[in-house]
């Protein structure tokens, strides 16, 4: 995902999982290709009530990591759960329209990697989404091109359990932030999240034999239009 002369925008969330991202793609741990920029970028929400927090603590946090950063003000949070957003969810708006900020802001960097810190988790609660909500079998993938080429979005989580990154995230003393979004506990994501732990629970290894599930598609068992 990584190779000489990369230069990475980083998404940032403030969450364990972004930040032990940005902890090893900018620290000694990284063992390939080191890439020749980075910059970590906090998309800051604009939720009502959290008063430009969330922003001020990533501000702190990037100083003290000693990285290159961008912190962008926006109104995404609530415009995302405004009337304006009557046909998608709220997590599907945000999730667009940050991306594309974050695309626009690796233009104005000329950078050709795009890093987000989605895991083995997400990417198994993404294909159940799909195929619950969206009506079509997909998931998240570790590399995919964007724009002819220009850019490459870079999962390098995605085989990584979240119990792990959040693991070391603590271990690494790393100063997690509370998400400030209303709905986080609500959604459609958080319900998925929570049926496959039970799942799991009830029936162990259930969670790793949807994942291994999606690398032995069987196409002539699949229906076709």
């Amino acid at each position: 995902m990584l190779a000489q002369g990369d230069r990475v925008l980083v998404g940032v969330s403030g969450g364990a999982d972004s930040l032990a991202l940005l902890k090893l793609i900018t620290g000694p741990l990284l063992f390939v290709p080191k890439p020749d920029f980075v910059l970590a970028v906090y998309v800051d929400l604009g939720f009502e009530g959290t008063n430009g927090q969330p922003a001020r603590m990533m501000k702190d946090i990037f100083e003290k990591e000693g990285v290159q950063y961008r912190i962008e003000k926006s109104n995404i949070g609530l415009l995302s759960h405004s009337d304006y957003n009557r046909k998608a969810s709220p997590c599907f708006l945000c999730s667009r329209l940050r991306r594309r900020k974050l695309f626009e802001l690796a233009r104005e960097h000329q950078c050709n990697k795009l890093a987000l810190a989605h895991n083995k988790d997400d990417v198994i609660e993404t294909l159940l989404l799909n195929v619950f909500f969206g009506r079509e079998i997909s998931t998240m993938i570790p590399c995919q091109s964007y724009f002819q080429g220009e850019f490459f979005l870079i999962r390098p989580f995605a085989y990584t359990e979240e119990y792990l990154l959040k693991r070391f995230a603590r271990e690494a003393g790393l100063a997690v932030m509370d998400n400030p979004c209303p709905t986080a506990n609500t959604t459609k994501r958080k319900y998925i999240k929570d049926l496959i732990k039970k799942l799991d629970q009830d029936h162990r290894g259930v969670k790793e034999n949807i994942f291994k599930a999606m690398m032995h598609v069987k196409p002539d068992y699949l229906l076709t239009k």
